[in-house]
């Protein structure tokens, strides 16, 4: 007797079904991208309840119920998900899996058809797979010969075309150097090529160039453990179509080595860390616990402490409220100025991440007692003047005060170098909108992606309705991939790895939490790539930020999470600039020919602003987008290095009647060598006559 052709298979139920038709009706599943999620989230999550289940693949509203049913349904029909029905929780099966890797390898061979391969490099960039420059890391890192090093890159060539590997990152390529090294019998060369957390070349360059090495041997661990977060951040955390837009140039995603750790702004009142004393609990086991106290010294002590273990809690800064009433009660003291200047100076000297280093800002509300408000400003202005580079700011909140009280001061401060924001309300000295802190409630911010709108505009095709497109496209994996960081942010510092964060926020009980894009490059993108003029101009612009909100407040509510849209500066601008110039060419690319960074923010002239009425273009403009960036929008205005303090009061007090946020800046050179910035100078340093200026 003859088999027939279709095999007949055991259904549940007792039926059966031919073995061609089951194919099909498994293809057919195939077929839905919401069937495969779904197979997708069992597999990396494990047995999941009917709403945990229907809440992941993303079909929150009542609405979506039935479509959810429906394609579990499916699922279940054709034995790819089993209900554990004692449980009540979806499994997925074996033959779930099968299905599930065959869909994936049809889509990584859907790329090895176009006929190219790309690697992800270390160094953070996407570039054409070419086997030469596998030769020549071998003869850099490892000293190999010549012949051998092109003879060994090109058995690695061989095996990763006959591997057709889809996803081809730098460590993957290294680590099969190393395979075929052992197999050659060459420990001495593969010891050389071998990864540390990063690649040994990596680590002698930062020992051979001590330049970037400010804070000393610490500085180079913190940057080692750094790169090697930011490594398992772009692997293995981020969907990989974000982390392809950060290393292609898309977007840049600022500090990724401390992306899930810390948050980046965070706004605190530091009586609510006083007070009670400090009590770290487990953590910090070598800082003093200092009890709370009436007395100034004591007092300043404990906020020196604060003040220094702060910014490792945070990647960007830190914003302290409440000290003029914390301080009001020692304003008759004598040394007021002194203690708050130490204050000020020793907790400088902690450690920061990353570079610049986080900023610790001191919010001073006027209307307050003005006693105590100068007598801050004065301490700052005695750190500034003794510090090369300050990394503590101050915030002027003149809402409820006038900044002709504090204008005089402020200005010479600025003169020197100091940083200072002017704002109506609670912002950050970058220019970030946050809530006020109030009842031990503890607002953060995370900021730390930038869209780069120039990048936007080359692939547009001069067609900003597309431009807007690419844009909607491009933000919204990036905010759930920033929802999925809140969460991550979150889970540690109640886990205890911000225990003054924990502390003040009672295990992130009492905290607000939100996210925030930052938009870099408006101004490039507009008038310069699109090339428009005048009112089309100004439309468009206003345009692209509607637009940048509009899904940043859709989002919001999909993800219930405040979102919301900024501009500010941004840490990568930079670099942005050099790969769209690397891309597009140097004189394609708006400032490339003077490797400067994309606008970041806003900016007005500060010698024209005494003319400015409200009506004035520049101000109209920078007012409507403020309205319009939630986030927050950084105002800027660059002094020449010729303006005096009388210059800077004059605008200072003309731009607070104007603009609701702006940072008065002046470029003052500072000595690297010795870090001499008395007195001006332009090449070099009068104390020790280095031309190293920074």
């Amino acid at each position: 007797m003859e088999l027939s052709s279709e095999v007949a298979e055991p259904r549940q139920g007792g039926t059966v079904q031919p073995s061609s038709r089951r194919v099909r009706m498994i293809f057919s599943v195939m077929a839905s991208p919401n069937r495969i999620e779904i197979l997708r989230i069992l597999n990396s999550k494990g047995p999941l309840t009917y709403s945990e289940l229907k809440s992941l693949a993303g079909f929150k509203s009542k609405k979506e119920s039935g479509k959810f049913a429906y394609h579990l349904r499916k699922l279940l029909k054709q034995q790819l998900v089993s209900l554990n029905r004692a449980e009540k929780r979806y499994t997925i099966t074996n033959l779930g899996k099968l299905v599930l890797s065959l869909a994936r390898q049809i889509e990584e061979r859907s790329v090895i058809e176009n006929g190219k391969m790309y690697v992800r490099t270390s160094s953070g960039s996407i570039e054409e797979f070419k086997a030469h420059k596998i030769a020549q890391s071998m003869i850099r890192e490892g000293s190999l010969p010549m012949e051998m090093a092109e003879k060994f890159a090109q058995e690695v060539e061989n095996r990763i075309y006959k591997n057709q590997t889809t996803y081809l990152t730098g460590p993957l390529i290294r680590e099969m150097v190393n395979s075929v090294l052992l197999e050659h019998h060459q420990e001495e060369y593969r010891s050389k090529m071998s990864r540390l957390g990063m690649p040994v070349g990596d680590v002698a360059a930062m020992l051979s160039n001590l330049d970037g090495a400010g804070s000393g041997a610490e500085g180079i661990l913190l940057e080692a453990g750094q790169r090697i977060f930011a490594e398992r951040l772009l692997a293995n955390l981020l969907p990989k179509d974000v982390a392809d837009s950060h290393l292609s140039g898309d977007l840049h995603i600022s500090s990724p080595g401390t992306w899930s750790l810390i948050p980046d702004t965070v706004f605190v009142n530091i009586r609510d860390l006083v007070d009670g004393g400090l009590n770290l609990g487990g953590k910090h086991l070598g800082v003093s616990r200092v009890p709370a106290s009436r007395q100034l010294g004591d007092v300043a002590g404990l906020a020196t402490i604060i003040l220094s273990l702060l910014p490792r809690e945070a990647s960007r800064e830190v914003v302290l409220d409440g000290l003029v009433p914390m301080l009001s009660k020692f304003k008759a003291e004598a040394d007021l100025v002194q203690k708050i200047t130490g204050m000020f100076a020793i907790s400088s000297a902690s450690q920061r991440y990353d570079r610049p280093g986080t900023v610790v800002s001191v919010r001073l509300q006027l209307g307050q007692d003005l006693k105590v408000v100068q007598a801050i400003i004065a301490a700052y202005a005695a750190y500034v003047r003794m510090t090369p580079v300050p990394r503590i700011g101050l915030v002027i909140d003149h809402e409820k005060g006038r900044v002709s009280d504090v204008s005089g001061a402020v200005s010479e401060v600025v003169s020197t170098g100091g940083l200072v924001t002017f704002a109506k309300g609670q912002s950050s000295v970058y220019g970030i909108t946050g809530t006020e802190p109030k009842a031990s409630k503890v607002s953060i911010s995370l900021e730390s992606v930038s869209v780069n709108l120039p990048r936007l505009a080359f692939e547009s095709n001069n067609d900003e309705t597309y431009l807007r497109a690419r844009l909607l496209l491009l933000m919204k994996p990036v905010l759930s991939s920033m929802d999925a960081r809140k969460k991550e942010v979150s889970d540690l510092t109640t886990r205890g790895l911000n225990p003054l964060l924990a502390k003040c926020t009672q295990y992130m009980q009492r905290s607000s939490v939100s996210i925030s894009i930052n938009l870099v490059g408006l101004d490039e993108a507009v008038f310069g790539i699109l090339g428009l003029r005048e009112e089309a101009a100004r439309k468009v612009l206003f345009d692209v930020v509607k637009t940048a909100s509009d899904v940043a407040s859709k989002k919001s509510k999909e993800l219930g999470v405040p979102i919301s849209v900024c501009m500010t500066e941004a840490a990568g601008s930079s670099r942005l600039v050099r790969l769209d110039a690397e891309k597009y060419g140097k004189n394609a690319v708006p400032n490339a020919m003077d490797d400067g960074p994309y606008t970041e923010g806003a900016w007005v002239d500060p010698s024209q602003i005494k003319g400015m009425t409200a009506q004035s273009e520049q101000i109209e403009r920078c007012r409507s987008l403020s309205k319009e960036l939630a986030g927050g929008l950084l105002v800027r205005l660059p002094f020449a290095a010729s303006a005096g303090p009388d210059d800077i009061k004059a605008a200072v007090e003309k731009a607070a009647s104007l603009l609701p946020v702006f940072r008065p800046s002046k470029k003052v050179p500072v000595c690297g060598e010795c870090g001499y910035k008395e007195k001006p100078f332009e090449d070099r340093c009068p104390r020790c006559k280095s031309p190293f200026l920074v």
